[in-house]
């Protein structure tokens, strides 16, 4: 998240993160564009979000500036919303028409900004923490935003940036998986190995925003950011892997905080399944059959020469 750019544009239904640069209001008047991001008192600070650790109870007061590049006064929606990330791993709001429940909640922004052509407005808006917050991350967006025509369909063009919010207290990261499906893909060649595809969904039923490394089969893969509450279908492969009948594979995933240095203590699930090898039990077979053959036949010329032998001795007799 950390790496991500902080600057979001969006439609209904459809909100798809965008680069940190000013981005054009699909149909808004006089094509707008405009940035949004953190600020101080007196204009932007150079943060690209807001990350802060705040007590249950305690409010606080933050700003955020918006600027406007176009060439007429525009008035733009400013909102807030519980944040999550796309099955892309990347950060967005909840869409207007979606109630937030969690820390998009916590911000009290005004309604709306006017801001004249080539300037910039700082706003100020709080955030307050209920005092029966549960401990952990409550990551949240702040989105400036223009509604406007697409021919007869509505839509909303919005840039922002997120908040990250995490309320003090123990912080209890925790990983769970679904059920890991396996399957097997054989080489062209019987004497060389396959390759074993796993696929599971991990989920982060903890309160805190985790960092997760998965390992299988001594292959290490970053999974990336995952959210409290948040979930991500994972596709990894093995390589080098024999198929020798029963094959038990164990998925590790290896969780650090996010803002933290020090890995947790790893979740592990294991799962078991058969893998039969054909081709190699082909070519053994095989091998045994002419063998077999080979041996046959030997006896079979054996015996006909010990006939003709014994002919020969009967023939001189």
């Amino acid at each position: 998240m950390r790496r991500a750019a902080a600057v979001l544009a969006a439609l209904p239904l459809l909100f798809p993160a965008a680069p940190a640069a000013a981005v054009p209001a699909q149909a808004a008047p006089a094509a707008v564009t405009w940035t949004v991001q953190p600020a101080g008192q007196a204009g932007p600070d150079g943060r690209r979000w807001i990350e802060r650790t705040l007590d249950p109870g305690q409010r606080v007061t933050e700003h955020l500036a918006v600027r406007n590049l176009g060439d007429a006064t525009a008035v733009f929606t400013l909102k807030a919303a519980d944040g999550y990330l796309t099955a892309k791993g990347r950060f967005n709001m909840l869409p207007s028409d979606r109630p937030s429940t969690d820390g998009g909640t916590w911000i009290d922004v005004p309604s709306e900004v006017h801001v004249e052509p080539g300037r910039t407005s700082v706003v100020p808006f709080t955030i307050t923490v209920p005092p029966d917050a549960i401990p952990g991350d409550h990551p949240a967006g702040i989105a400036a935003s223009i509604a406007g025509k697409q021919g007869t369909v509505q839509v909303e063009s919005r840039v922002g940036f997120r908040v990250l919010l995490r309320a003090s207290g123990t912080l209890r990261p925790s990983l769970t998986t679904d059920e890991i499906r396996l399957s097997y893909a054989r080489s062209w060649h019987p004497w060389r190995p396959g390759t074993l595809n796993i696929a599971y969904r991990v989920t982060n039923d903890g309160n805190a925003r985790l960092d997760v490394t998965s390992r299988v089969h001594g292959t290490t893969t970053p999974l990336g950011e995952l959210l409290p509450g948040g979930t991500r279908e994972v596709q990894t492969r093995a390589g080098g892997v024999w198929a020798l009948g029963r094959m038990t594979t164990t998925v590790t995933l290896i969780p650090t905080v996010v803002g933290e240095t020090t890995p947790r203590d790893p979740f592990t699930v294991t799962t078991t399944t058969w893998v039969i090898p054909w081709p190699q039990l082909v070519v053994v077979l095989a091998v045994a059959l002419l063998i077999l053959a080979w041996r046959l036949r030997r006896r079979r010329l054996a015996a006909l020469l010990e006939r003709a032998r014994e002919e020969g001795r009967r023939s001189t007799a």
